[in-house]
Parts: C-alpha cells; sequence; structure tokens
C-alpha cells in the first residue's frame, strides 16, 4: 500500500534522467516540475497542486525522469509503484480521465512546438530544425519525444539530409522505451549506436527500420518491396499497419500517382483510424494534384483541415499551404 512521503521547501523528489518506478500524488503542499522548452532551451516551469499527480508518464512508459521534481513547500506525497497506481486507477474513472486531459495537452504542445519550429523559415531551415528538436529530446533522454519527432521528421523528409541519421535515431528512440528507458547506445548522440544494439528487436521491426533506411537513401523501389514483403507476412500488426503507410508513400515518389491513389483507398477502408490518416489524406491529394485533377485534390486537402486538432498541426499547415497554392 502507498504511504506518505514527507518532503521539507527545497528537497528534490527526482532528477530529470532517474530511473521511474513510482507515481505521485501531491496531498498537500507545492512541487515544482522543471524541464526545458524545446524551443527557447529556456527552463520551464510547471507547479503541482495538491491533488493532482506528477511522474506518470515516465513511470508508465517504463522510461527515465523528463524532469526534475523539487517541493516549493513543506510537502505530503502519495507514492505509488506502478501496479498499485493502475489499481486505483481503474477503481477510479475520474483519474483516468485526467490522465488523458493532460496526456492530450502535452502531445498538443509537442505539436504546436514542432509546427512553430518549421514554419519559421526565414529564420532556420525547417527540416534542421527539426532534426535538431529530435537530438535535443534524445540527448536528454525524452524517448517518447524523440520518437515522435524522428518519424515526423521521416514523413515530411523521406529524402532529407539527414533521414539516415534520423532512421537510426528513431531506432535508438523505439529500443530505449522497449527496454525501459536504457538508450540502445552506450555512446553519447550524435554518435551511432553500438553494434549489436538491434539484437532486442524483433525481426519484423528490424526488417521495418531496414525499409525506412532504403526509403531514406531514396531507394523506393526497394523499399516498396521491403515494406511489402512485412505486410505479406503479416506477423506485427503494428509495424504491418505502418508498412501500409509507407507503401503508399514509395508509390508516390515512385510517381506512380493512380496506384498511390488506390492503394491509399484501400488502405483507409482497413484502417479507418490509422495514425497516418491525415498524412495519407495528404498524399492522395498531391497524387489528384500531380495528375491535374484539381477538384478532388482540393477535396482531400479541406478534409484534412476538418478533421480534429489544432490548425497550426504540421499537416494541416502543409494542406492549408497546398490548397491556397491552388487557389492564387
Amino acid at each position: 500500500m502507498a504511504k506518505p512521503l514527507q518532503y521539507n521547501a527545497g528537497s528534490v523528489i527526482y532528477f530529470q534522467g532517474d530511473p521511474a518506478d513510482k507515481v505521485f500524488i501531491l496531498q498537500n503542499g507545492m512541487v515544482n516540475l522543471t524541464y526545458q522548452d524545446m524551443e527557447t532551451g529556456q527552463d520551464v516551469h510547471d507547479v503541482v497542486q495538491p491533488g493532482e499527480f506528477f511522474g506518470v508518464k515516465s513511470a508508465l512508459g517504463r522510461y527515465s525522469r523528463e524532469e526534475n521534481a523539487m517541493a516549493l513547500q513543506d510537502a505530503t506525497i502519495m507514492a505509488f509503484t506502478v501496479p498499485e497506481f493502475e489499481t486505483l486507477a481503474l477503481a477510479n474513472t475520474r483519474i483516468i480521465m485526467k490522465m488523458l486531459k493532460v496526456f492530450s495537452n502535452q502531445l498538443r504542445k509537442i505539436h504546436k512546438q514542432v509546427s512553430s519550429l518549421m514554419e519559421k523559415e526565414d529564420q532556420q531551415n525547417p527540416e534542421a530544425g527539426l532534426f535538431s528538436v529530435g537530438e535535443y529530446y534524445l540527448k536528454n533522454k525524452n524517448y517518447a519525444q524523440a520518437r515522435y519527432v524522428f518519424s515526423r521528421y521521416l514523413t515530411y523528409y523521406p529524402s532529407g539530409r539527414n533521414a539516415a541519421q534520423a532512421t537510426d535515431y528513431l531506432q535508438q528512440a523505439e529500443q530505449a522505451l522497449t527496454k525501459g528507458g536504457t538508450p540502445a547506445s552506450t555512446k553519447a548522440v550524435p554518435e551511432r549506436a553500438a553494434a549489436g544494439g538491434e539484437a532486442d528487436m524483433t525481426g519484423t521491426a528490424k526488417a521495418y527500420y531496414d525499409a525506412v533506411s532504403l526509403l531514406s537513401q531514396q531507394k523506393y523501389q526497394q523499399a516498396y518491396f521491403a515494406f511489402k514483403k512485412i505486410v505479406d507476412a503479416n506477423d506485427d500488426p503494428e509495424h504491418v499497419a505502418k508498412s501500409n503507410f509507407e507503401i503508399g508513400r514509395c508509390l508516390f515518389l515512385l510517381n506512380k500517382f493512380d496506384d498511390c491513389i488506390r492503394f491509399y483507398t484501400v488502405m483507409i477502408t482497413k484502417y479507418p483510424r490509422h495514425p497516418d490518416l491525415a498524412d495519407a489524406l495528404f498524399y492522395m491529394g498531391q497524387s489528384y494534384e500531380k495528375n491535374n485533377r484539381k477538384d478532388q485534390a482540393q477535396t482531400f486537402y479541406k478534409k484534412i483541415l476538418s478533421m480534429p486538432g489544432d490548425e497550426d498541426d504540421g499537416i494541416k499547415v502543409k494542406a492549408n499551404r497546398a490548397l491556397k497554392a491552388m487557389e492564387a
């Protein structure tokens, strides 16, 4: 059973990078969470009020702490092991709803920051900026954010200058999350993963990242067949779904626009809630535009803009730009 812990004002509860095996709920007092802003590098302070929980994401995700936690006032804190917290949450749906709201707000904030960096074209190269954000997260062992940013980089810049390195970093972040926050490489970023680091990956995961590597090297035909082999094997539902999206992207990059449209139409029917649905719709719009079928292209761009989510989400920004360019 969880027991109350007493912290004096100024006491450190945990440091960024510490192992995460507890979830905390503040009973009384005040706690400050400190982390760095991905855009400015400045310290950001979030104050935890009585009744709120913290340290949940890293504990449930089994990766290292993403921030420093310090008691601003004398505080009483309940510390739960992960199984204890899961039992508590299952018995209290209000906690689950509150967690979903917190995580949704955090993800929305990441979306805004990434999109903001991409929009600053007059101040810096958006491709380099996005890659730098991923490096920052990986260096600071924020593996979930690093995985998200590098996957976005490879979606927006599959043939980008840093595509091969981004593929390697994405693999490191995936491995770290799988192994509970332990980085796959024993070397510091930006060096590549240590030899043998792929041993813990499943065969399907390895095949997927090999295919992504081919895509980043602009070997689109080889990448197409590599992703198709994963789909045909149908061994791992997650990587099969991811590979389906990548097959459509390969067809687009091979200038097979009609095939791209047909493939994504089937994929969307099979995976109506695919995590890359908006990106698939964008490639369909682009394919219609390449075929000079502007009315259909506009329909897909408008569909993306009508989907739930922030207007400054990266894919919505791209769809809006494409729509405005067509209407000019």
